[in-house]
């Protein structure tokens, strides 16, 4: 579905991809691990058009992602992202945020964006919450809110960058437990995350980066278990047992 191909990225002088080579199946969840800076967010902002790339090759269901190109808004339709911050309205409620992008983007009739938007606050655990503003939820809350409008988009595929990183730790589960369900119901997901629990119990797959190159790759328990790379060996080791 999604596929990189020897992708490289600079800011200024700085070159952040330095050849990315990867693939997402249908139905696949890629866990994308690695220290700050080492590329990972810039990966997902990529795919989704948000970030142009300077060489290579990035393809979603063998169509170019082309930052400047017309085209980019129909990949944006399939490919939803949900960011560290939420990015949610402000000023709008719950209900109100998951219903824009059907309404506005795609032009979908407002009857039927409502009763989707209901559907999805009660599949994230927040049919009480329609007429919350971002400000009287918590940030587990918020996240939530921010994963049911991805879906809003009926999207064939999903970017995740850090969802739990700005959330206190007692609301990272919330969170998590939101993204297993979706995992089982076979959404394809892309997931930046420092999670590696989650990483174990629900990707197919783990890439770990650093310097702007994929270090190590493979199925999950086997990469995080059993790490090959000495690099690997020793991001896992600070990670996991942090002093």
């Amino acid at each position: 579905m999604i596929e990189l191909r020897d992708v490289h990225k600079r800011f200024g002088a700085n070159e952040v991809l330095k050849g990315i080579t990867a693939a997402v199946e249908k139905s696949e969840v890629v866990c994308i691990i690695g220290p700050s800076g080492s590329g990972k967010s810039t990966i997902l902002r990529c795919i989704n058009g948000l970030e142009s790339y300077e060489a290579g090759d990035i393809l979603v269901e063998g169509a170019r992602v082309d930052a400047h190109s017309p085209s980019i808004v129909d990949i944006r339709t399939q490919i939803s992202m949900v960011f560290q911050r939420f990015n949610l309205f402000p000023h709008r409620t719950a209900l109100e945020n998951i219903m824009e992008g059907p309404i506005y983007v795609k032009k979908e009739p407002r009857a039927e964006a409502l009763e989707r938007g209901r559907d999805l606050l009660m599949q994230v655990g927040l049919a009480g919450k329609a007429d919350a503003y971002p400000t009287q939820l918590s940030g587990g809350q918020q996240q939530r809110v921010a994963i049911a409008r991805a879906l809003a988009m009926q999207p064939k595929a999903i970017l995740f960058d850090e969802p739990t990183s700005a959330l206190d730790p007692e609301l990272v589960g919330e969170v998590l437990s939101v993204m297993r369900k979706l995992a089982d119901d076979g959404m394809t997901m892309v997931v930046v995350t420092h999670e590696m629990a989650f990483a174990k119990d629900v990707a197919d797959r783990v890439l770990f980066i650093d310097g702007g190159v994929i270090v190590e790759q493979g199925a999950a328990k086997t990469v995080l278990n059993q790490p090959q790379h000495a690099r690997t060996q020793d991001f896992l080791r600070r990670v996991l047992h942090p002093l």
